[in-house]
């Protein structure tokens, strides 16, 4: 009995929905306009969030960083502190970087480029797409093997291709030049930085970080970049790695360590944060949609009070013209908030396709976006409602 109510109450809905088709159909287009623009900047929030974390990985932004602080008499780092760090309970991997900007002689003509020492073990902590050839090998790790792994933007720059494997080039180590054999090509660290940034984001070269140590004469290097073992706590995994290292120093205070996850979740927040008040901007829009279907549906009453009149002579209760009148307000939300939703999709993938980045879509979002619409739609029909349910029947047959 219930269930037929109820349909012959949508039915209902549905027809004056129709009878007015202009009105509503404006009524659905301010509805869908804002759920369209929440929508858009919810995907807009997380694509950017996940081609900004992406991009940081890309470029080796993960991890924990050990450095020395530097100071006037600065420790510096060895293959003793190295092994001590690697044998550390909460230590998943660890390995030594040597990093700097190294001026570079490729094909006769002069450049700059970031110049990474690293170990054979690196790309198991900072991300490297291998796209010709191979990396660097333990190997030439222990013969301090003069080669090097270029990325594919300095391959492209220099050869207009980006497969340079076995051609040669001249790294600035200890003031002279020394000519490196290219072993390999990686994808380009920071791809989209690199496109909008150009050369302000420059090219990477990895080699063997004890080759540049033997060249330099100096084994020891200044940082250490570890990846921790999931199940440990960052914080006390650090403070325990810190404290061990500034013993073995003898030192207080003789080293640091960056936590660039956290930086990557603060730079998250941050981006959070701005989707969040765009959000609330985009939310208000349907406020203002809300408004609109009260409008609607206070002249929707005036128009049909003689209706509502004859309904409640023949037995119609104020709850069955209450639930009435608030199924019109809930259609037309619902058909609205509906439309926005996958209008705002479609525009996110098309635009995800066409600047090459992976399409983010946020299902939580989209049901909440449907669910506050719904109720802003309900919330401003109550009161358009309950003027109709509470018309007498004498006065409403009266009303011209």
């Amino acid at each position: 009995m219930w269930g037929k109510r109820m349909f012959e109450t949508l039915s209902s809905s549905i027809k004056n929905i129709m009878r007015k088709k202009l009105r509503s159909m404006l009524t659905i287009v301010g509805i869908s306009i804002g759920v369209l623009s929440v929508i858009i900047i919810s995907i807009i929030g997380d694509v950017g969030k996940q081609t900004i974390n992406s991009e940081l990985d890309s470029m080796g932004i993960s991890g924990l960083c050990i450095r020395t602080t530097g100071g006037v008499s600065p420790k510096m780092l060895s293959k003793a502190e190295l092994d001590m760090v690697s044998a550390n309970d909460n230590v998943k991997e660890a390995s030594p970087l040597i990093s700097k900007i190294s001026e570079i002689i490729v094909r006769k003509m002069r450049t700059q480029a970031v110049l990474w020492g690293i170990d054979s073990n690196v790309d198991n902590i900072v991300a490297m797409e291998l796209l010709h050839g191979r990396k660097i090998n333990k190997s030439d790790i222990n013969s301090n093997a003069k080669v090097c792994v270029v990325d594919e933007t300095f391959a492209k720059n220099n050869y207009k291709r980006s497969n340079i494997v076995g051609k040669k080039v001249s790294l600035y180590v200890d003031s002279r030049f020394v000519d490196f054999k290219v072993v390999g090509v990686v994808s380009s660290g920071g791809n989209i930085l690199q496109g909008i940034m150009g050369e302000m984001v420059p090219s990477f070269l990895y080699a063997p970080f004890t080759t540049l140590s033997s060249l330099s004469q100096n084994p020891n290097f200044s940082q250490i970049v570890v990846t921790l073992k999931k199940d440990k706590d960052e914080t006390i995994a650090t403070s325990n790695i810190l404290r061990e290292l500034n013993q073995k120093l003898g030192t207080s205070d003789g080293v640091k360590a960056e936590n660039l996850n956290q930086q990557k979740e603060k730079l998250n927040s941050v981006l959070n944060i701005v989707t969040l008040i765009l959000s609330i901007i985009g939310g208000i829009s349907l406020v203002v949609a809300g408004l609109s279907i009260m409008t609607v549906m206070l002249v929707t009453v005036n128009e049909r009070t003689r209706e509502i009149g004859i309904k409640k002579a023949i037995g119609a209760s104020k709850r069955i013209i209450l639930l009435e009148f608030l199924s019109e307000s809930l259609l037309l939300s619902l058909i609205g908030s509906i439309i926005g939703c996958v209008i705002g999709i479609t525009i996110g993938v098309i635009g995800c396709l066409i600047v090459s980045v992976p399409v983010v879509i946020n299902m939580a979002t989209v049901l909440f976006c449907i669910l506050f619409s719904v109720g802003i739609g309900i919330l401003f029909g109550v009161y358009p409602a309950l003027k109709a349910a509470a018309l007498k029947p004498v006065d409403a047959l009266r009303y011209e």
